[in-house]
C-alpha cells in the first residue's frame, strides 16, 4: 500500500510540474527592429550591425530575429513622423 501511495504522489507531482517545464523550454527569440532609409543606403551599416551581433554571440535566424523597415522617404521630409509610425509598427509586431 505504501508503494502505491508513493507512486501516486510521484505521478501527481510530475503532472503538476510538467506544464511548468514545458513552458520553460519555449525560449523566446529576441527581436531587434532596424529602421533605415533604404536597403541600399543602409547596406554597410547593416553588415557592421550583423557582425557586431555575431561577435556578441547572436546569429540572425538562430537566436535573434531582425525585423527590417524602410522609411521610403527620398527627400527626408516627414522623416520624424514616419520614423515614429514605423517604430510603433515594429513594437506592435513583437
Amino acid at each position: 500500500m505504501m508503494r502505491r501511495r508513493k507512486f501516486i504522489t510521484l505521478l501527481a507531482g510530475a503532472a503538476a510540474t510538467w506544464p511548468l517545464a514545458a513552458h520553460a523550454q519555449r525560449a523566446t527569440v529576441p527581436m531587434v527592429g532596424w529602421i533605415g532609409s533604404s536597403a541600399e543606403a543602409d547596406a554597410n551599416r547593416l553588415l557592421a550591425f550583423r557582425q557586431g551581433l555575431a561577435e556578441a554571440g547572436y546569429v540572425e535566424g538562430r537566436n535573434v530575429a531582425i525585423e527590417y523597415r524602410g522609411l521610403g522617404l527620398g527627400s527626408g521630409t516627414g522623416v520624424p513622423a514616419r520614423r515614429a509610425e514605423v517604430a510603433a509598427e515594429l513594437f506592435a509586431a513583437r
